[in-house]
């Protein structure tokens, strides 16, 4: 067979292999024919490729690579065969016919394989470059020096460090690491010092086979260049692992200065701790650095400056003359804990201050906050002080009307129907509305409602209500819909759909109210009316309207409904007697002698077995962290449903309709709270509206106590749910109703078990008194404040200082007054850290001259809410 016949056929079977043996044999004029022929074969493969294929030429990319290396005659003919645009693969990948390729090239001249190594390197353009594992294998078989390209380096530093000391591209290419562009991008994530390149580059380095000295200067090189602190991540690591000691640090020194003002941070801190304690830097070259790292705007790096300056005056009081100029800087920080401590250390380095220091000091008083200001002048003899800007605080917000009118039932079958297909039930309000208008159009027109319902046609419908354990409303109106149709398969499935009684008490009540309306309608007893329609959109029934309500039902001679009673007395506003003695049903007595009763409730915090108010410091490990609802005062009103729901607070993975439950309790809430708050903690689905929760609570009546406070501490502790929980609670404050003290427990019990973050709720608070509830945060602040501080040996809480500000800003604008024994215990222990200075300045403010009075203290504009 003629070779060329034979090649075509290798290459439109894809037989890469088998191609490369072939064309190896060949000798020159043959070869040479086979690259005449390659653009014809170019135009016979995409007629042949097969189906799956849609590549083009790209599924024959590694024959025909191949292929071209073996014949083609110049190095730039080649480079341009080997990385054709229609070779690429649709998914672009490291190729995997270097092998091959590389094979086919052996018996090339040497001076040939050097040109195409190097025209193959200089047309990178990335370090995942397709072509790249080609370009190096090429440069190390060569020897040749490696061309200028920064995506080659990239590439070089990518690959698998395996090897890396006998690399023949070491020598080349390592110095080039500290300069090519690109290289901190693709090592940003080489962070283990035993493994990948960061771990080879210190294994060369304490071998021998690197000299320490080049990696060192090479990361000093690559930190002037510049750059973001992505790119110089792994640099920075680099520095680091090394641990340059002060006789390398020495004569490096004036590399490392430069860095300190403008380098990304990672960087200037690197350079500030190798610079601290180096005897090369004169006083010149120390006020230098410190003017650098006070003018920085990062904390850290400031602090760090503060540090060394403090550290070098003790050492050297005359050093002093040198400070003036980097602590007027400092006083420019935009961290009042760091302008205090420059002003500090100004009044410890005055007495060695020149006169031109000095005035120096006294130009930049006015940077700083009035009180550390004032001290300073005081020192220096002059300078202007900063006014303390006055505090314009709104007063609290007025409360949003508690309630209005509930929207009346449909009236007519056709709106019954209409607002059934339309609703599927989201809201209490559509299901009070839905049970009332079927009730009344059911007693007085059956037939036309069950013509109007008939209409529908609903595929669950014709599933008919066989299944067990009917948890949703759904179901419940989809059965009696069924019956006032014929549709219903079964009598009594009242019976066997009741769930089991482990699910939520409010989710019973509803449940047994849809019960009892099936049963009325199969066994004929249907009342006209029901009791427990809402009168207003809190869920309220009106006392004078309940009475009529049950009026029309002796009128008709009918007993009304058993749940729909216990729900309508629930539901009687709490100032409403109702004026029922003109009745004479036993039903009707039921409500005279209605009088609001409220069983005293208790909440504790548990994980596991522990009680977490005694040890909060062990939730969150062992076990997953509860709330427990205890019934303190147990009250008998002989009502099954209404007893149950004073003393029985559970709550089950199939709760349904939880944002339902405060407009079933509107003059109960702490009640309605206390059901809330057994799965608050969860986490699951059904507990993504707590925002709607607590403005159905805000707007309820009845007493408020832990379980109110603690859904309000939950939400305020929640980042996505901020705006409305700031919301709930200015309208609660504004009507006088929110416990402050209560709430502030919980929120110390919320952030100590890790159930929220300190940062959001700092947040939610802060607006809060931005927005005039200043008054009332603070009283927060002194009941969280005892629960959130660390007992002697105790870890402080992460952003516990941040809170400890948030006390002392809204304690300043109320002028509050009076020591809080555990902010006084705390801020006199020994220590800098930034929680004990922000305890002191709480301390001082609260005892300084001035005020009196407990520490819940406010004055008389603050208790308005006005500043």
């Amino acid at each position: 067979m003629d070779h060329e016949d034979e090649i075509r056929k290798l290459i439109r079977r894809r037989d890469a292999e088998r191609l490369a043996e072939r064309v190896m044999a060949l000798d020159g004029p043959s070869r040479r024919r086979v690259a005449a022929m390659l653009p014809e074969v170019l135009k016979e493969l995409p007629a042949v490729h097969s189906g799956w294929d849609s590549g083009g030429l790209a599924g024959f990319g590694p024959v025909l690579r191949v292929a071209g290396a073996a014949t083609l005659g110049g190095a730039a003919a080649v480079a341009s065969w080997l990385y054709r645009r229609s070779f690429a693969p649709q998914w672009a990948g490291p190729d995997d016919d270097v092998d091959l390729i590389l094979a086919v090239l052996a018996g090339r001249p040497a001076a040939w394989r050097a040109d195409l190594a190097e025209r193959l390197a200089r047309r990178l353009r990335a370090a995942d470059d397709r072509g790249m594992r080609l370009a190096l294998e090429l440069l190390r078989q060569t020897g040749i020096e490696p061309p200028r390209n920064d995506a080659l380096v990239a590439g070089w530093a990518a690959q698998p460090p395996e090897g890396l000391a006998d690399d023949p591209l070491l020598g080349h290419l390592l110095p080039r690491l500290f300069e090519a562009q690109g290289v901190g991008r693709v090592l940003q994530w080489d962070t283990d010092p035993d493994r990948g390149l960061l771990g080879a580059l210190l294994r060369l380095a304490g071998s021998g086979r690197v000299r320490r000295a080049d990696l060192l200067d090479g990361c000093l090189r690559r930190f002037l260049l510049g750059g973001t602190p992505v790119e110089l991540r792994f640099f920075v690591r680099l520095h680091e692992a090394l641990d340059p000691q002060p006789a390398e640090v020495e004569p490096r020194a004036r590399d490392y200065l430069p860095l300190l003002p403008a380098a990304p941070g990672t960087v200037a801190e690197a350079a500030a701790k190798r610079l601290r304690g180096c005897p090369a830097l004169t006083a010149g070259d120390l006020a230098e650095a410190w003017e650098s790292l006070l003018f920085r705007p990062e904390r850290k790096l400031v602090r760090a400056g503060l540090s060394w300056l403090r550290a070098e005056v003790r050492r050297a009081p005359e050093l002093a003359v040198v400070a003036a100029a980097p602590l007027a800087r400092a006083f420019g920080a935009g961290f009042a804990e760091l302008q205090e401590k420059a002003a500090e250390l100004a009044l410890a380095c005055a007495p060695g201050m020149d006169e031109q220091g000095r005035e120096t000091i006294r130009q930049a008083i006015g940077l700083l906050p009035p009180e550390p200001g004032a001290r300073v002048a005081d020192a220096f003899g002059g300078g202007t002080v900063a006014e303390a800007e006055p505090v314009h605080l709104p007063p609290l917000p007025a409360a949003p009307e508690r309630a209005r009118p509930f929207e009346p039932p449909p009236a007519e079958p056709g709106e019954l129907v209409e607002l059934w297909s339309d609703s599927h039930l989201h809201s209490w309000q559509t299901w009070e509305r839905l049970l009332a208008g079927f009730v009344t159009l059911a007693y007085h027109d059956r037939d036309a409602l069950a013509a109007a319902l008939a209409t529908i046609r609903t595929p669950m419908w014709k599933s008919g209500p066989r299944a067990a354990n009917w948890t949703s409303v759904d179901r419940w109106f989809q059965g009696l819909a069924d019956h006032l149709t014929d549709q219903a398969p079964d009598a009594q499935v009242w019976r066997t759909a009741m769930p089991v009684a482990e699910l939520p008490t409010p989710q019973l009540l509803v449940l047994y109210r849809a019960a009892e309306i099936l049963r009325a309608l199969e066994e004929g007893t249907l009342p006209p009316l029901l009791l427990a329609t809402p009168t207003h959109d809190t869920g309220h029934v009106a006392a004078d309207e309940l009475v009529r309500r049950m009026e029309v039902l002796e009128a008709a001679g009918v007993k009304p409904l058993a749940a729909d009673l216990q729900q309508a007395l629930l539901r009687l506003p709490p100032g409403e007697l109702p004026d029922a003695g003109r009745l004479t049903s036993a039903a009707g007595r039921i409500l005279a002698g209605w009088r609001h009763p409220e069983p005293e409730l208790t909440l504790r915090w548990y994980s596991g077995n522990r009680d977490l108010e005694v040890n909060v410091d062990c939730c969150g490990h062992d076990h997953p962290v509860e709330l427990m609802t205890f019934v303190r005062r147990r009250v008998r009103t002989g009502l099954p449903l209404v007893d149950l729901m004073f003393r029985r607070f559970e709550h089950h993975v199939l709760a349904h309709h939880l944002d339902w439950w405060p407009a079933m309790l509107p003059s109960h809430r702490e009640v309605a709270a206390a059901h809330l708050t057994r799965g608050l903690l969860r986490g699951t689905d059904e507990w993504t509206l707590y925002a709607q929760y607590a403005r159905s609570l805000a707007r309820a009546e009845g007493p408020v106590g832990e379980s109110f406070a603690v859904v309000l501490a939950r939400l305020l502790g929640d980042a996505r749910q901020r705006p409305e929980a700031v919301e709930v609670l200015l309208e609660v404050a504004a009507r006088g109703e929110l416990p402050a003290g209560e709430l502030g427990r919980q929120v110390g019990l919320m952030l100590k078990s890790r159930k929220a973050r300190m940062g959001d709720m700092v947040a939610a608070l802060g607006e809060a008194a931005e927005r005039g509830a200043h008054a009332q945060v603070w009283s927060i602040a002194v009941a969280a404040l005892p629960v959130l501080l660390p007992a002697p040996g105790q870890r402080p809480r992460n952003g516990l200082a941040g809170f400890v500000v948030l006390a002392a800003r809204v304690a300043g604008w109320c002028g509050a007054r009076g020591e809080i024994p555990q902010v006084r215990d705390l801020a006199s222990r020994k220590g800098s850290s930034a929680l004990l200075r922000e305890l002191r300045g709480l301390h001082t403010l609260l005892t300084s001259p001035g005020g009196h009075g407990s520490a819940g203290a406010v004055t008389d504009a603050a208790k308005e809410g006005r500043a």
